[in-house]
């Protein structure tokens, strides 16, 4: 059964760091572009990252504070998360895309999807 699941989420101070893992079992996640999401309370789920074997995107909204990565070996993706803000809080989700790619991925193109990490960040 195909599963992801994320897990290092928790409460931390503005400015503090957290890492998120997203771990695949049931398939393998060479070949998918791989996602990370996220939802605040009373707002739409927003794209924060993407990764795959050809391309990268990151999010204006935390470039240079987010890192992406996979560890194929490990068949996880993992997003390092420094300088936190407040804004950042919400749940946290990845997800990933059969087409193989960043570029064109989107929320609607995501097959399989993590239950998700809450990330608090505190001012």
């Amino acid at each position: 059964q195909a599963q992801l699941v994320e897990s290092g989420g928790g409460l931390v101070q503005s400015g503090g760091s957290l890492r998120l893992s997203c771990a695949a079992s049931g398939f393998d996640l060479d070949g998918y572009a791989i996602a990370w999401f996220r939802q605040a309370p009373g707002k739409e789920r927003e794209a924060v990252s993407c990764i795959s074997s050809s391309d990268e995107s990151t999010a204006d909204s935390v470039k240079g504070r987010f890192t992406i990565s996979r560890d194929d070996a490990k068949n996880t993706v993992y997003l390092q998360m420094n300088s936190l803000k407040p804004e950042d809080t919400a749940v946290y989700y990845c997800a990933t895309d059969p087409f193989g790619a960043c570029a064109g991925s989107k929320e609607s193109t995501m097959t399989y999807w993590g239950q998700g990490t809450q990330v608090t960040v505190s001012s």
